[in-house]
């Protein structure tokens, strides 16, 4: 039997969800010389790294600062997933990883002479997920080991349906910490709605 809740809050719990599922006994380390345990493992992280590319509120920043150091050249950070300049840098700067430091592709150098701005996604440690990313990604994971390592066509429907609702919680998650507008109102303002008691105001 696979558990009908996770327990998500480590990623040994959630190494343990999965084992359940596919009606292995838990662990109380995680042992990466046993090669169920590292499939299991390794798969989480994947999943992990593909849901948090993907761009969140909580792992995205937009004009974060970048300041070159004392050679003037600017090391890309080892936890970014993706990078964009800001849209207040100039249009004609083209900045690229290349050796672990950032590269203009127009001034070919790595050299810069002030602070950039960039839009960045951020990858986080398992541990400092939302809870509810963490339900997500052990889900979507579990689907997948099971797809390795069992033949059951009825957990795989069933672990599939719980992956479509913890991903619809996700979104949920995200509109409302997000305070996204259709009207495409910029972070932290508010537009005024139509309210048909006004239309009568003078």
């Amino acid at each position: 039997m696979f558990p009908t809740t996770f327990d998500t809050e480590t990623e040994l719990s959630s190494v343990n969800s999965i084992l359940g599922c596919i009606g292995q006994s838990p662990i109380t380390a995680l042992d990466y010389d046993n090669p169920e345990i590292s499939l299991v493992a390794r798969t989480l992280n994947e999943v992990s790294n593909q849901v948090q590319s993907e761009g969140w509120v909580f792992n995205t920043e937009t004009d974060y600062p970048l300041v070159p150091n004392q050679d003037k050249e600017i090391l890309y950070p080892e936890n970014v997933l993706q990078f964009d300049l800001s849209e207040c840098e100039p249009p004609y700067m083209d900045v690229i990883k290349r050796s672990g430091k950032l590269y203009d592709k127009n001034g070919h150098s790595y050299k810069f002479e002030r602070t950039i701005h960039a839009d960045v996604v951020w990858k986080f440690d398992y541990e400092d997920l939302p809870h509810t990313f963490k339900q997500y990604i052990t889900y979507r994971a579990a689907r997948l080991v099971a797809t390795k390592l069992t033949a059951d066509p009825e957990l795989y429907r069933i672990l599939q349906e719980q992956e479509g609702m913890t991903r619809a919680a996700v979104i949920e998650y995200e509109c409302n910490q997000g305070d996204y507008n259709f009207l495409g109102y910029p972070k932290g303002t508010r537009g005024n709605n139509y309210r048909p008691y006004q239309a009568l105001q003078r």
